[in-house]
Formats: C-alpha cells, structure tokens, sequence
C-alpha cells in the first residue's frame, strides 16, 4: 500500500509541475508589469524595430492647426531627423520603458495597480505616445512653438482573438503558485510514505528531465504559432517576432534548471541507495560475526 501510495503522489506531483512551472513563468515574465518590461526591454535596441517603431509614431503626429503656416514647412525634416536618431535623444530610454509599461497596463488592465486603463483596447496593443511625445518635444524646440503630444498612441500588435487568449492567460497564470505548493505536498507525501526513498528521487529525477523534455516542445511549438501568423503590420510583426525569441531564451533558463535539479535528483538517489547498502551489509556482517 505505502508504495502505491508513494508512487501515485510521485506522479501527482510531476503533473502538478508540469502545468505550474508554465503559469507561473508566463504569470512573472508576461503578466506581471515589471516581468514584461524586463523582457522587452531589450527591443528597445534593435535597429530594425525602432526604425519601424519611428516611423509609425513620426506617421501619428498631427501638428495641424498647432504650427503656423510659415513654419509648417521646416517639421517634416525635423520629424525625419528625429526619428533617424530615436534611441540616441537623451530621453529615448525613459521613453521606451514608459511606452512598455502603458501597453502593459492596456493589455492587462487587472495586473497592474488594480486600476484599468481609461481606454482598455479590444486587441493587443502597443501605445507608443511616450516615443511620440519625445519627437514633438524635438519638434518644440526647434521652432519654440508648443505642440502638444496625444495622451495615447495605439498601434494593433495583435488581433482581439489574441486579446482573448491573453485576458484567458492573465486570469488563469496566477493559479501555478497553488499548483506548485500541490506538487511539492505531493513529492514531500510520497518521500515520507516510500519503503525505498532513493527509488522516489531517482524516479522524480527522471520525471523532472521528462518536464524539461516536454517543456522545450511545447516552448518551441507555441513560437511557431505565434510565429506563423502574420497580421500585415511590419510593426507588429517585428515585436512579435523579437517578443517570441526572447521569452523563448528566458523559459530556457527554466528549462535548464530543470534538467538540473533532475540531474542532481537521480544522483543523489543513487548515492543515496548505494550508502544505505554499505551501511545494510557492514551491519549483516557485524550481526553474523
């Protein structure tokens, strides 16, 4: 019955794992504000992107009525210098992290400070009116006439069925913290009930390379899909692409720690077996003599 038992909560736990260990990662690195700009923060560096991203918020400034005709004619050079130098104006970093955490808060109203946003979008969004605040500031100071930036600056990264999948992710992510407190009662109860406890961490430890097995398919297999659609925005093609490829690179540190712990499970059982073995026969030999 106790190895029953022992190996029913094994298994258990391993499930357990298998779904937790994904929610949450997805709930830290995507869900959570400060997860997500950490992860994409570094496209704020890629050439190519922000050579689109530029031009798409040069494309949503409308200084009409703001410039006087007289001067209407020197912005447009300004525009196209600035946005040739984006990431290099002083404020572009500030800029960049701000435009992240606004799309954040537009794609997960709930996650962030418990307030929604005041236009909550109905697709995956990218609001870029911090990087369109930066230009018109350009803009003002070459001419020395205000001009006052838009509050927000939507650009569609995504299609509303994505929308869903992602409100579906944001309410349902949170749960891998009780998932994973069930997997570790779990391996603890089947450690406590084991006759032969080196057979529980062997047989865990090769579970746990089966995970990390299963884990690196399923990653690879989601990039694809994402991936594989393409909405016709160059834009938001790009993100999604630099998006996929670097959360895929952050999983991998999981996955890693995972083949890991596996690896040392398994050790650590042998060793386990062959010491209490020693120990068995140095006391049958003592018992016999």
């Amino acid at each position: 019955m106790r190895t029953f038992v022992s190996a029913a909560a094994v298994i258990l736990g391993l499930l357990l794992a298998a779904v937790s260990v994904p929610a949450i990662w997805v709930d830290r690195n995507i869900v959570q504000e400060d997860g997500f700009v950490s992860l994409a923060a570094p496209l704020g560096k890629d050439t190519v992107f922000q050579q689109r991203l530029a031009s798409a918020a040069v494309g949503s400034i409308d200084p009409t009525g703001q410039i006087p005709e007289p001067f209407a004619q020197l912005v447009q050079p300004i525009l196209d210098s600035a946005a040739k130098s984006l990431t290099t104006l002083p404020g572009y970093p500030a800029a960049w992290e701000e435009t992240l955490r606004r799309s954040h808060r537009l794609n997960f109203p709930a996650a962030g400070d418990g307030t929604a946003a005041a236009d909550p979008s109905t697709s995956l969004t990218l609001d870029v009116a911090p990087l369109v605040g930066l230009l018109t500031k350009q803009i003002s100071e070459a001419t020395n006439i205000p001009i006052e930036a838009p509050g927000q600056t939507p650009i569609d990264i995504g299609q509303p069925s994505h929308r869903q999948l992602v409100d579906q992710v944001a309410a349902y992510a949170p749960l891998g913290y009780a998932l994973a407190a069930g997997s570790a009662i779990a391996l603890l109860l089947a450690l406590i009930a084991a006759r032969r406890r080196w057979i529980v961490l062997v047989g865990t430890g090769a579970g746990a390379l089966v995970l990390a097995a299963a884990w690196k398919l399923g990653s690879d297999a989601a990039g694809l899909a994402v991936g594989g659609t393409a909405s016709g925005n160059e834009v938001a093609d790009i993100f999604k692409s630099e998006f996929v490829a670097a959360s895929s690179e952050r999983f991998g540190q999981w996955i890693l720690a995972a083949l890991i712990a596996g690896a040392v499970l398994i050790v650590a059982g042998v060793l386990f077996r062959v010491v209490a073995g020693a120990v068995a026969g140095a006391g049958r030999d003592q018992h016999s003599r």
